[in-house]
């Protein structure tokens, strides 16, 4: 099984590139992205020594998925997907912010309730919750985007507009997207027996206007539970079984890392590298209720290029 962890596409009317944890994204004459999901993994914030077969894929094609179910909402930047591992769409200015809504209690807000916090981003928490319940409503808590190499910070509305990072008429607007966002993913997840428990959107700007822009509802920016079994489970305090990047997260704590300096990430042998793999496969398929097609080439960027090239003529 291979897997596509590094590219170095040179395509014409090239203006930039950048390389980001997981996608690569190239400029077209300054107003196109080419963005490349390539295979590689990361986890607080550091890359993973290896890349996991498909991976790309599968996040590029749900992305595109619920992209193309969310327009009547608000306006996207996806244009075509020329390749199973590529989005090419509007060049947008982005907001130094992302949106993180959270309908349950869990994961870094679970361990900093746990730790006493009862504030997350401004937002106050009830007393006496447990983990992975539900909040009474959905909660934004943004982050900062952080520089490659270091770790988003969490900010508050009123931070983020004080510091004028986003104005406060525009900052309402992605309040608004966000949470109509969220309850169409909601939705759609309830359609297969999910519960769409936290996610995050980035927006930026295109000529005046506000447009949603990278990957939404996959198992890398969200995270999903089974819906079946989830009151049972809950109610006896047990972990819930869950559709996202966590079982990834929990297996480098089990071996000691958290990305913290020191520390080292474990091995990753091809039992484990095709374990990551088959567990996102099957994240692919409950989340978009189809078989997931394996795209086998043996020259992953060779194809990429090819399919780009011809995209853009």
């Amino acid at each position: 099984m291979n897997a596509l962890t590094k590219t170095d596409f040179n395509f014409k009317g090239q203006t930039n590139v950048y390389h980001g944890k997981v996608r690569d994204v190239y400029s077209i004459n300054n107003d196109t992205l080419v963005m490349v999901a390539t295979d590689r993994i990361s986890a607080f914030d550091v890359i993973l020594p290896k890349g996991i077969p498909f991976k790309g894929q599968m996040l590029n094609q749900i992305a595109a998925k619920f992209l193309d179910a969310t327009t009547d909402i608000c306006p996207n930047w996806k244009l075509a997907t020329p390749d199973p591992m590529v989005t090419v769409g509007l060049r947008c200015e982005g907001y130094p912010v992302e949106m993180i809504v959270r309908g349950y209690l869990c994961g870094s807000a679970w361990r900093s309730y746990k730790a006493g916090a009862r504030e997350i981003c401004g937002v106050k928490i009830p007393e006496g919750m447990k983990e992975n319940q539900k909040f009474p409503t959905p909660i934004i808590t943004p982050t900062t985007k952080a520089e490659i190499g270091e770790h988003d910070a969490d900010i508050s509305k009123e931070e983020i507009i004080a510091k004028g990072l986003v104005s406060k008429e525009e900052y309402e607007i992605l309040e608004k997207y966000t949470m109509a966002l969220f309850n169409r993913g909601t939705e759609m997840a309830a359609k297969r027996g999910l519960i769409l428990v936290d996610t995050k959107y980035e927006f930026g700007k295109k000529d005046g206007k506000i447009y949603l822009m990278d990957e939404i509802h996959t198992p890398d920016s969200s995270r999903y539970f089974y819906a079946e079994g989830y009151k049972e489970r809950f109610e006896k305090g047990e972990p819930q079984k869950q559709l996202s990047k966590e079982f990834v997260r929990e297996w480098l704590m089990e071996n000691g890392f958290q990305g913290k300096e020191g520390q080292k990430v474990p091995e990753m042998t091809e039992a484990k590298v095709a374990e990551i793999s088959e567990r996102y496969i099957e994240l692919y398929e409950n989340i978009t209720g189809e078989k997931f097609n394996r795209e086998q080439t043996n020259d992953i960027a060779k194809r990429i290029e090819e399919n780009i090239n011809q995209y853009l003529g």
